[in-house]
């Protein structure tokens, strides 16, 4: 499996949930390990690599936390807000891997990926503020469309990952025909 397509396989099982007796059968821990595993297959030379894994990893933590049913509903109920602060590992790292692959992206003179890596980057900024305003300024009006924007630009992300995720600069593996082994007769 390609990195990015690790990645957003990941990002897939962390996005979807399937509640099973209380627990989500799909936990998102699974997602983050995952994760984890396509970042640390992203090119070594990856500008803030090690941060993307500290990021994956502390959010796999926080998700290994939370897969509890009772720790996520006593943090809900307690205030939403600390639900959006547990988060903040997943915004960051989400932020943070747009940050590193429009540099990719941008090295390599693909300026499609670019454009939409970056608008993913900006909006991923703009989806983890939004919460401020929302609990902290108390526009309640915006907390439905903080939970659609987050969702909407989870899926775009997990598009982009999927098509992306063949490009050379995406640490994909290109086989020449040369290296290639013949079919056996």
């Amino acid at each position: 499996m390609r990195p990015l397509q690790s990645v957003a396989m990941g990002l897939v099982v962390i996005v979807l949930s399937a509640p099973f007796h209380g627990y989500d059968a799909l936990p998102d821990p699974l997602g983050w390990a995952l994760v984890l595993v396509g970042v640390n297959a992203l090119p070594v030379d990856l500008t803030h690599r090690g941060n993307l894994f500290g990021l994956a990893a502390v959010a796999g933590l926080v998700a290994a936390v939370l897969w509890i049913p009772s720790v996520h509903s006593g943090l809900e109920d307690a205030d939403p807000s600390l639900a959006w602060a547990a988060s903040l590992p997943q915004i960051g790292f989400t932020i943070l891997l747009c940050h590193a692959l429009v540099a990719l992206a941008g090295e390599a003179g693909d300026a499609k990926a670019t454009r939409w890596l970056a608008f993913t980057r900006t909006a991923a900024i703009a989806v983890g503020l939004l919460p401020v305003l929302v609990f902290g300024a108390g526009v309640d009006s915006l907390e439905l469309t903080s939970y659609l924007a987050a969702g909407v630009v989870a899926v775009l992300l997990i598009w982009l990952l999927f098509t992306y995720s063949g490009r050379p600069w995406a640490g994909a593996t290109v086989r020449s025909p040369s290296t290639a082994t013949p079919p056996d007769s």
